[in-house]
């Protein structure tokens, strides 16, 4: 009965893992987009952005405002693409606490006597998304992978007869 158990649960987990690469690519595609979406309106409307970034006490407000809109827009796209995921994702997590901090800065102070307010903030779900793609990475279905697989295929494979090999 036990062993029986521990296969049961073996396959439970392997269906599981097979699982995060179509995941992976749902959270990047939705939110890499979102992303995208927000940082092209922010520099559509840059004056109204950068009045809002005023209002927030962010210093140097117009540049500031192009600074979170490009990150936002650019950083969008390679996270829709899943390029160079782990990187881009530290700027956006960046530009995610920063909104935490300015715009939702009681939502953040009273975390613990509201947590409602803090999961339902704006920042919140992007922020989410961002971090699950640092910690596990873009998934099988991006550029990076791919790139991974080509590289490791090149390292791998043997140098043709009567080719020099290139020492390191």
């Amino acid at each position: 009965m036990k062993t029986k158990l521990i296969g049961i649960y073996e396959k439970y987990l392997r269906l599981l893992t097979k699982l995060q690469p179509p995941l992976l690519l749902i959270v990047r595609l939705y939110w890499g987009w979102q992303f995208f979406v927000t940082g092209r309106a922010h520099l559509a409307n840059l004056n109204q952005t950068t009045e809002f970034f005023q209002s927030l006490n962010i210093p140097m407000p117009h540049l500031n405002a192009i600074m979170a809109g490009s990150t936002e827009c650019v950083g969008g796209l390679l996270l829709l693409l899943g390029v160079g995921s782990r990187i881009i994702t530290v700027p956006l997590i960046g530009t995610m606490v920063v909104a935490y901090l300015t715009a939702d800065r009681d939502k953040v102070t009273g975390i613990f006597q509201n947590p409602d307010a803090f999961v339902t903030a704006t920042p919140f779900l992007f922020l989410l998304a961002v971090l699950i793609v640092l910690i596990f990475g873009p998934g099988e279905f991006s550029v990076d992978a791919l790139a991974r697989r080509v590289w490791r295929k090149r390292e791998a494979s043997p140098v043709p007869y009567g080719a020099t090999a290139v020492v390191r």
